[in-house]
């Protein structure tokens, strides 16, 4: 009899297959003597569309709704059928005993295995394996160490009730809002507050008025001094005229030292990434959207093998995990890091006092780090080098020591005002090291970044010869959101929330915010496909289309509240306190208040994109629109569907300003086009980058390879060779 492991991917499957010896390949599945090994490509089976239970909700029409089934049922995903046909035989086979879930560690994972069992009718026996990395080792231990399925239960519960109950308030309230308003206008949960989130900041942006203000510096013997008043501690005021003042007495009199203060000081390493923390790194460095990251994280960790658990929400280890430490290093201490693992290496970390390790602040996965598998990084694309770079010298910073620097500050008076002058001294690089030849850096280095150099000068210094400025600035408005800093108000949004209710704000910080650290990628990406979000440069813009239906949609759906109250149920349920079924009574009664508020509105909704160009297929007018990479056309009526591309970003640098250039038209009249008023057809640009060298394609680079290969393996001096061959000596 054989063991039955289902996988949440194949890349996955085929690393537990090979570890359990099961070298049989078969379409869909591999076998060994004990083990069958198969898997889903994510989910299998979902939850059926409103279609599905009844022919009339083909057509969206008002009178319709609520769509409230009295069970919610699943069914198997049209394009992943002939996979979940696979799985169902081999759960049916009468020669396997009992299955062994082996989907990823989380409520999401369990979800995935849990309805293809009861979509396949399962009814053996379950274990379940719960596992942070795909190494080897991990997989190993895992199987050495499995738990009956039915521990998490509650975890299951907890995931069907967070599917069910964004499935009945998603589905109604977007079929009543494009209903009303003959509009595609989509909402949710997690989407709808993030919109209103960057539209709160826009509004700031707007009402923000600037106002100038004033400072005074002092420059001697090259060290600069920064007036600062002695009431309010502050270095810049708004009153000009006092300012003015105190200028004109300083200038007429000696500055005295009255003070000099010497401080060690000790800056930290940040603790290790969790997927956020790692995607807002990535985008303000490397300029990856969040969904770009999450995919080279994948990549990293499925198919290198050599990070983690990318999908987690926790920045520490567990204690468990200390005992591989020396693994690890040994693993990634290859390239630029052989140096500084090396000097790690031998040490005993189970008798240091990690600030890292927490068991209580782990969840379902600890923090992102390397795996004990060896590292070959000429494997690797450029992307995954950067992400793969951030990740270890994150992970080998937090194993040295923390920077140690001298904080002098001198403070000086004159006329009763005070000035002060700092600078550092570096005692102890500590974990700077990890960073010294490197191209990335941390934000923290910059409180112990070397400020000025400071004279040995004594209290009571009399400074004469000293140069006075005022100087002059503006206040400046809240910086507008980036895919990084929109990352973390999702995850903390907080200052959105009009109740700060502390058990709330509490669950909001334990749960992650808005969203789950694996979705919130694709919530913002979804958003840039729905036309809600568009993007000018780095900084994101809510569109005419999002503006309007924020003013549509039901208070209620706009706040993170309504997250943080759910997210208090979900954990309940998942620790066993609360029945999914009392949950699910309240959502069904929250979605037929919804569509009340809905129906009632007396909003209006007006395209203001309409452009007079009118789509091919229906004769309405289309509407202009910016994508995320993208300009388009699309048809107003949601039942056409037509698009067209007008222009696309490209990677194609403009050879007057170097920013990237777009490309409209298409075929032969394709033309290149940028910011700066540069034009040049594809024709042209093709020509021109022949001649700079550019046009070699990687084919091109691949068939000159395999031509110096072969050149390589054949024998020198052929000709000459060949002449003489039928010489016989």
């Amino acid at each position: 009899m054989k063991t039955l492991v289902i996988a949440e991917k194949p890349s996955v499957g085929r690393d537990i297959a090979r570890v359990l010896n099961c070298s049989k390949k078969t379409n869909g599945f591999m076998e060994g003597n004990e083990y069958v090994v198969t898997w889903g490509m994510g989910h299998l089976v979902t939850l059926k569309d409103p279609e599905s239970y009844d022919d009339r909700y083909k057509e969206w029409k008002m009178e319709d709704l609520p769509i409230m089934p009295e069970h919610l049922e699943i069914e198997v995903i049209r394009q992943t059928g002939g996979q979940f046909r696979t799985v169902k035989s081999l759960i049916h086979r009468n020669d396997v005993k009992d299955i062994v879930i082996a989907t990823d560690a989380g409520r999401e994972g369990e979800l995935v295995a849990r309805w293809i069992l009861k979509k396949a009718g399962n009814k053996k026996p379950c274990r379940r394996l719960w596992i942070s990395s795909v190494t080897d080792k991990a997989i190993r231990e895992g199987f050495a160490h499995l738990k009956n399925a039915r521990e998490y239960d509650h975890l299951y519960h907890a995931a069907v009730s967070r599917a069910e109950a964004d499935w009945l308030v998603g589905i109604n309230a977007t079929r009543a809002l494009t209903c009303k308003y003959n509009a595609q206008l989509s909402c949710g949960r997690v989407q709808t507050p993030t919109l209103a989130m960057i539209a709160a900041r826009e509004e700031e942006i707007r009402k923000f008025q600037p106002e100038t203000y004033y400072g005074i510096t002092g420059k001697a013997e090259g060290v600069t001094f920064t007036w600062k008043d002695a009431k309010t501690g502050n270095t810049r005021s708004f009153q000009k005229d006092r300012l003015e003042h105190i200028l004109d007495q300083l200038k007429k009199n000696e500055l005295v030292i009255t003070s000099v203060e010497k401080k060690e000081k000790k800056v930290f390493p940040p603790l290790l990434y969790d997927l956020t923390e790692l995607q807002r790194d990535a985008n303000k460095k490397f300029g990856f959207s969040a969904k770009e990251t999450l995919n080279i994280m994948q990549r990293l960790y499925e198919n290198h093998k050599v990070l983690t658990y990318p999908r987690t929400d926790s920045r520490y280890l567990t204690e468990d995990v200390v005992d591989t430490i020396g693994e690890r290093l040994q693993a990634c201490g290859t390239g630029p890091y052989r140096k500084l693992a090396g000097q790690l290496r031998g040490e005993n970390w189970k008798q240091k006092k990690l600030s890292f390790v927490n068991n209580s602040k782990v969840s379902d996965h600890h923090a992102i780090i390397p795996t004990e598998q060896f590292v070959d990084l000429t494997h690797m694309t450029s992307e995954e080098r950067k992400i793969y770079d951030l990740v270890v010298r994150r992970f080998l910073s937090v194993l040295y020591p923390p920077c140690v620097y001298e904080e002098t500050t001198l403070t000086a008076e004159c006329v009763g005002e005070t000035l002060t002058a700092k600078g550092n001294i570096m005692l102890q690089p500590g974990y700077r090291v990890v960073y010294e030849n490197s191209e990335i850096s941390d934000e923290a280095d910059e409180k112990a970044a070397d400020k000025q150099i400071l004279p040995s000068w004594g209290k009571g210094e009399k400074l004469s010869r000293v140069q006075y400025a005022l100087k002059e600035g503006k206040t400046s408005p809240p910086a507008r959101f980036t895919e990084a800093s929109l990352l973390s108000a999702m995850e903390n949004p907080v200052h959105y929330m009009e109740n700060k209710d502390r058990e709330m704000v509490k669950t909001l910080g334990e749960t992650g915010g808005l969203g789950t650290v694996a979705t919130r990628a694709d919530i913002i990406e979804k958003l840039f496909r729905s036309f809600l979000l568009e993007k000018k440069g780095n900084d994101i813009y809510i569109t005419s289309k999002a503006k309007q239906l924020l003013q549509l949609v039901p208070a209620d759906l706009k706040k993170p509240e309504l997250t943080a109250q759910w997210e208090m149920k979900l954990s309940e349920i998942a620790g066993g306190t609360l029945d999914e079924a009392e949950f699910m009574s309240e959502i069904r009664t929250y979605t037929a208040e919804l569509l009340e508020e809905i129906q009632s509105e007396q909003g209006t909704y007006r395209h203001e994109n309409m452009t007079g160009k009118k789509c091919p297929k229906c004769g309405k007018r289309l509407l202009a629109v910016n994508g995320k990479q993208a300009k388009l056309l699309v048809c107003q009526d949601r039942a056409c569907g037509y698009r067209e591309t007008v222009s696309r970003t490209t990677n194609a640098r403009c050879p007057v300003c170097h920013k990237k250039m777009e490309m409209t038209g298409k075929g032969d009249e394709s033309t290149f086009v940028c910011s700066c008023g540069y034009r040049e057809r594809l024709s042209k640009f093709q020509e021109r980058r022949k001649k700079e060298g550019g046009g070699v394609s990687k084919k091109d680079v691949a068939a000159y390879m395999r031509k110096q290969q072969k050149a390589a393996e054949e024998p020198i001096n052929n000709a000459f060779a060949d002449a003489l061959k039928n010489i016989h000596l």
